[in-house]
């Protein structure tokens, strides 16, 4: 047996050698102080999603469902369930991976499902350690409430703000239509602002591309006809910029606009994935309800960040813990592009 065979046998171990000079790095930078906490986080952070993102490809949304699902639940319950709670959920999904590949027809060169697995291995064995550490005191995670606790009443405050926003937006399409419509200028059939399929689609759909669309059909119709169509490279990006000139380019404006632009693109991208796995009935309840509180917190977010008139504002809510599901789905968005592009190279 030479070298080359063991690289056959451990699909991980050529990863795991090119990383050898990245720990280096990231051990000299702590050990010589020039490290923040912060910047600590993310060092890992990035590098670990880099890492899962090239050995795995699109399976390493297997590991990072399962990461963030732990850290979610030990953030979010008591010391005393976190052993049981962490042990369940990573076991359960464990075994879904495990008996969701294993059905699947997958090359036998392909090495990646097989990294995926034995990393998600890795992460319950890890994640089930730290659950009795917690339990026994070894491990502080959290003092009084979880952090999802207290981020709850924060994501409530933007999400009761924005369905304010949505109603008032909706008053003015009523006064506007009815106004219209006494005028003897009623609109066309689809170019409405408040049809009842309309309203429905826009409470109900799990798609942010689907909501995009629909809300404020109008002025989505223009905008597709007058710049989506017409531009010749990055449509949507172009067309969420244009959007933010047209509403006056105030800070809010640009910063939730371009948001948009990413997230709709996200979505795209996001969606397929994840409905090529979501096969079973058992399965597409849960995909399509947590999709849609997604959206529904996005769609929030953007509402807040378009009515937002100032800089300091902005930057509180870009600080805020309601960021988090956007840059989740802006990093999803990377991943996914990057395996896209390993996959034609």
């Amino acid at each position: 047996m030479c070298w080359a065979d063991l690289l056959v046998l451990l699909p991980a171990a050529l990863y795991r050698l090119a990383a050898f000079p990245f720990a280096a790095l990231f051990h000299h930078l702590c050990a010589s102080g020039r490290l923040s906490l912060t910047a600590w986080y993310i060092f890992l952070l990035t590098g670990g999603c880099l890492f899962a993102g090239t050995a795995m490809g699109s399976y390493a949304m297997l590991l990072l469902i399962s990461a963030a699902g732990s850290v979610l639940v030990l953030l979010s319950i008591s010391a005393a369930c976190a052993h049981t709670w962490v042990f369940a959920l990573q076991m359960s999904w464990q075994t879904l991976c495990h008996r969701g590949l294993s059905s699947q027809e997958l090359d036998p060169q392909d090495a990646r499902p097989a990294i995926a697995l034995s990393a998600i291995m890795l992460l319950t064995q890890k994640a089930t350690s730290l659950a009795p550490d917690i339990h026994e005191g070894v491990v502080r995670l959290q003092l009084g409430q979880g952090l999802l606790q207290c981020a709850l009443p924060l994501c409530t405050c933007v999400w009761a703000r924005a369905l304010l926003l949505r109603l008032a937006y909706c008053w003015h399409w009523v006064l506007d239509e009815a106004l219209l419509e006494v005028a003897g200028f009623k609109p066309e059939a689809g170019q409405g602002d408040l049809s009842v399929h309309d309203l429905w689609t826009l409470e109900t759909t799990h798609r942010l591309a689907v909501f995009t669309r629909t809300w404020n059909t109008s002025t989505s119709h223009w905008l597709r006809r007058l710049v989506f169509q017409r531009c010749p490279a990055q449509p949507l990006l172009a067309t969420f910029a244009f959007s933010a000139w047209w509403h006056s380019l105030r800070p809010g404006q640009v910063f939730g606009f371009l948001c948009w632009a990413v997230m709709v693109e996200a979505d795209y991208r996001i969606h397929p994935f994840l409905s090529a796995w979501a096969t079973s009935q058992g399965v597409k309840l849960p995909y399509r309800g947590t999709t849609w509180v997604f959206t529904q917190l996005i769609v929030a977010y953007i509402l807040v960040a378009v009515e937002t008139e100032s800089f300091s504002m902005l930057y509180l809510l870009w600080t805020s813990c309601n960021s988090i599901l956007p840059l989740s789905y802006g990093f999803a968005l990377l991943l996914l592009l990057l395996a896209k592009k390993l996959k034609q190279n």
